[in-house]
C-alpha cells in the first residue's frame, strides 16, 4: 500500500512542481547573498545574519525560512491528496471490496505521508547545502556573538533539527490527511489545513493557550545552534499528541463513513 500511494502521489505534476519549488527557494535565497560570502548578512541577526559564512549556515537559515509556511504548505498538499485521492478517483470502495482493511489502508497512507515529509525536508536541506557549498564553501558553523561550531558538530545538530522539523511537519500532514478523508476533495482539505496553520501562527504569542498549539514549537530547534541549547521534548510531545488525534479522526472517518460519500 505504501509503495502504491507513493507512486500515485509523487509522480503527479503538482507534487513534482511543489517539490521543485521547495528546492528552488534556498537556491534563490543563497543567490541573493552571494556578494556577502564570508561576511555577516547585513543587519540580520540569528541564523539569517550568519547564513553567508558556510554551507551549513545556509542550510540552517534556509530551514528556518521555509519550515513555518512553505514546507508546511507542501506537506499539507501531499497529505490532503493522500487522503482524498482514492475517493476522488472512485477507487476507495473497490479497495474495501478487495478486501483491503481500513487499518491497512490508513497505515499505507500515513506511511506514505512519512516518506513524503522526509523527502520534502531532505530535499530542502540538500538543495541549500549544495548551493551553499558552491557559493560559501564548507567551513565551521559561524554563530553571531558565540564561538563557531565545527562542521561535524554543526552537521549533527542540523540532522537533529531536520528530524524535529520532520515531526512538526507530520503533525500538519496528518491533519491534512484526515481532512482529505473527511472533506469532499483535496482542494478543500488543503485550504482548511493552510488556514489552520495561518490562524495558529496569528494566535501564537497572544495568550497562555498558545502552548497547546503545535506551531508554537515549530521553530524550537533553532536553539540547537544557540549557546543556551534547546529542549525539544515538549514540542515533540505536542506534535505526537496532534498526530494521534488526527489519526484517530482519520480512522473514525474510514470506519463509519460510506467510502463513496
Amino acid at each position: 500500500m505504501t509503495r502504491v500511494e507513493l507512486v500515485k502521489q509523487l509522480l503527479r505534476p503538482r507534487s513534482l512542481f511543489a517539490l521543485a519549488a521547495l528546492a528552488a527557494v534556498p537556491i534563490l535565497f543563497a543567490m541573493t547573498t552571494t556578494a556577502r560570502a564570508g561576511h555577516r548578512n547585513g543587519t540580520q541577526i540569528g541564523l539569517n545574519g550568519a547564513l553567508s559564512f558556510s554551507a551549513l549556515n545556509l542550510a540552517a537559515a534556509g530551514l528556518q525560512f521555509i519550515a513555518p509556511l512553505l514546507l508546511a504548505l507542501v506537506v499539507a498538499l501531499l497529505g490532503s491528496a493522500l487522503g482524498a485521492a482514492d475517493r476522488g478517483w472512485g477507487t476507495l470502495r473497490y479497495l474495501y471490496v478487495q478486501p483491503v482493511s481500513r487499518a491497512r489502508l490508513l497505515v499505507g497512507k500515513w506511511s506514505a505521508l512519512v516518506v513524503c515529509c522526509a523527502l520534502a525536508t531532505a530535499l530542502a536541506l540538500l538543495a541549500a547545502t549544495l548551493v551553499g557549498l558552491a557559493i560559501f564553501g564548507w567551513h565551521p558553523f559561524h554563530r553571531l556573538g558565540a564561538s563557531s561550531l565545527s562542521p561535524a558538530t554543526a552537521l549533527g545538530r542540523l540532522l537533529e533539527a531536520a528530524g524535529y522539523v520532520l515531526a512538526c511537519m507530520l503533525s500538519i500532514g496528518t491533519i491534512a490527511l484526515a481532512l482529505g478523508l473527511l472533506l469532499p476533495g483535496p482542494a478543500e482539505a488543503l485550504g482548511v489545513s493552510v488556514g489552520l496553520v495561518v490562524i495558529a501562527n496569528i494566535l501564537d504569542g497572544r495568550g497562555s493557550f498558545d502552548v497547546a498549539l503545535p506551531v508554537h514549537y515549530w521553530q524550537s530547534w533553532t536553539g540547537l545552534f544557540d549557546a543556551t541549547g534547546a529542549d525539544l521534548g515538549v514540542g515533540l510531545a505536542i506534535q505526537a499528541a496532534t498526530i494521534a488525534v488526527a489519526l484517530a479522526i482519520a480512522w473514525t472517518v474510514l470506519t463509519y463513513r460510506d467510502p463513496a460519500a
